[in-house]
């Protein structure tokens, strides 16, 4: 083989080595700095839901129906939501803070850190059911938990309850 092969072969290989090292990561960001607070400090972040369950009524198992619920920084740090995941593999959650907008996360896809809620600030955290990935007749309750930095509320569960036909 000539040196000019050679060459272009072992450029050819170096542009795809870090192309597909790009590619794999793009969408990383780094590890987050997670504050822990304990109970008894009242410098910290404070998760409120106005409110974590909301019964829809009746559906059909060929629907898909979404609930909003709102998820407030009361404490004057930054809330931090570590974790979404669910209780089903047919429901996901996603959370909704200025302009971020989550993929849909559930049981087996998890989401890790997601983001930081600024003291005062507002999240909404959507609750999504579709019955049909894993068909289930008559009452039905689903949870999507998500996990926070307030020592409090490490854990707040907003739950779906409905009626499938």
């Amino acid at each position: 083989m000539s040196k000019t092969v050679i060459l272009l072969l072992s450029v050819g290989f170096l542009v795809l080595f870090f192309g597909l090292a790009y590619l794999m990561t793009k969408d990383q960001k780094p590890d987050p700095n997670i504050q822990n607070y304990s109970k008894q400090q009242t410098d910290r972040p404070i998760a409120e839901a106005q409110s974590n369950f909301m019964d829809i009524g009746e559906m059909k198992v060929s629907e898909t129906k979404e609930v909003s619920f709102t998820l407030k920084n009361s404490g004057n740090k930054p809330l931090q939501i570590l974790n979404i995941n669910s209780s089903c593999n047919c429901t996901f959650g996603k959370i909704i803070y200025k302009d971020l907008e989550t993929k849909q996360f559930g049981m087996h896809k998890q989401s890790g850190y997601v983001t930081d809620i600024a003291p005062g600030d507002i999240a909404t955290v959507k609750v999504i059911y579709t019955p049909a990935i894993m068909p289930v007749y008559g009452p039905v309750s689903r949870d999507v938990i998500v996990t926070t930095n307030d020592p409090n509320n490490l854990k707040i569960i907003f739950t779906l309850k409905t009626t499938v036909k």
